[in-house]
């Protein structure tokens, strides 16, 4: 079992139906989470990307450090200015309790990538990966609460996490009113340590602080589905309906607008029919861009060799079978409909897995050739990849 599939395994049983979006959880001891990022990773994507702030930022006692005191602007050739990170300067600001933050690690590095696509197929949303590094016990963000539901993974090191609860529940990155501070003390402390995992809901207030030496975590941020969310796509949909469309009766008599208001109440209680939930679901799992990614050095065709490997960059296509016996593969928002062989080619991908060409024609019984040119199709809609090993 991989690391990836033991972090899915620990967001089964009980967990979606017990604590998600519900209460915090805690699960002791999951997998050696070192092979995700380890130090030397980190020290690669930070020496050799030009990570602006704010992706690339230190914290301390809740305040952001200007990045001039671990940083120097460098302006190129064609003038422009970039912040450099200048290596003693960050490790005295690290060393003297700042936490180092760096967002969306899942686009610089492949293990986070993976883990990520993971968790996307899980929940069915994007999730951004952040790493979170510290040295000392001093907090850097202060007591704080996220718009957003997270899994972290203690890589290294321990970190202790005061929870206090939500004070307003199901607050929203933009919402009507500001949660509350919290008046009492925690309602739990923990301390994560490497191989454990936490699960955290939106609008919980926390504090958070290494407590033996450096630590090493990653925040997996879930993309937040709410009630908005479906109202506004069940708005987009009815604009098919001549009473959405029309002009509102401004000028009406209030028994016409009363007739209008009944007939666009109908619409909308129609609309959210029992399975509205899940047709909005598989309608966005069919528009998500993914993780777009070059096919270098194949710019005109996908070459017809056994090694070459495939992969779709999206983890939440949708492969179903239609009334003539064929296979409908729906992902990045376009849709293709191929013949029944071609089920045994795109089911091993959907999972995110990279697989030779020559495995692919094994399983289904087309040629290597019959089944570069499928991928090249789907290469060149922006929904697979392919590499040489």
């Amino acid at each position: 079992m991989t690391t990836f599939s033991k972090v899915v395994e620990r967001l089964g049983g009980d967990f979606p139906t017990g604590a998600f979006g519900r209460t915090y959880r805690i699960w002791r001891g999951v997998a050696d989470f070192s092979s995700v990022l380890t130090w030397d990773d980190l020290n690669t994507v930070i020496g050799r990307g030009r990570l602006e702030p704010p992706r690339l930022r230190l914290h301390r006692d809740g305040e952001l450090i200007p990045w001039q005191r671990y940083a120097t602007a460098v302006t190129t050739r064609r003038n422009v200015v970039w912040q450099r990170i200048q290596p003693s300067a960050l490790h005295g600001q690290l060393h003297d309790g700042a936490s180092l933050v760096l967002d969306a690690v899942d686009e610089l590095h492949q293990p986070a990538e993976r883990l990520a696509q993971a968790l996307e197929a899980v929940f069915r949303g994007r999730v951004q990966i952040n790493v979170y590094a510290s040295w000392t016990a001093t907090e850097g963000f202060g007591t704080h609460w996220d718009d957003h539901d997270v899994v972290v993974v203690q890589l290294e090191g321990a970190k202790r996490w005061r929870l206090y609860g939500p004070t307003r529940l199901n607050p929203l990155h933009r919402d009507t009113e500001a949660p509350e501070p919290p008046e009492d003390e925690p309602i739990e402390e923990i301390v994560l340590r490497a191989g454990d995992m936490l699960y955290l809901p939106r609008g919980w207030w926390h504090a958070v602080a290494a407590t033996e030496g450096r630590s090493l975590h990653l925040t997996c941020g879930l993309q937040t589905t709410t009630g908005a969310d479906l109202l506004g796509w069940l708005s987009d949909r009815l604009r098919t309906s001549e009473t959405v469309r029309a002009h509102l009766p401004v000028f009406a008599s209030p028994q016409e607008r009363a007739a209008y208001l009944e007939l666009l109440r109908k619409e909308v209680a129609d609309a959210l029919h029992d399975g509205a939930i899940g047709d909005f679901l598989t309608t966005r799992d069919g528009i998500e861009p993914g993780r777009p990614m070059p096919s270098l050095p194949f710019v005109d065709a996908v070459p017809a060799r056994d090694v070459l490997h495939a992969r779709l960059t999206t983890a939440r296509a949708q492969l179903t079978d239609n009334d003539q016996g064929q296979v409908v593969l729906v992902a990045g928002g376009e849709e293709w409909t191929f013949a029944s062989p071609v089920r045994a080619v795109l089911s091993p991908l959907l999972d995110g897995s990279s697989l030779p060409l020559g495995r692919l024609a094994a399983t289904s019984g087309l040629t290597v050739g019959q089944v570069a040119g499928l991928v090249a199709e789907l290469v060149h809609a922006n929904v697979a990849a392919v590499s040489e090993p």
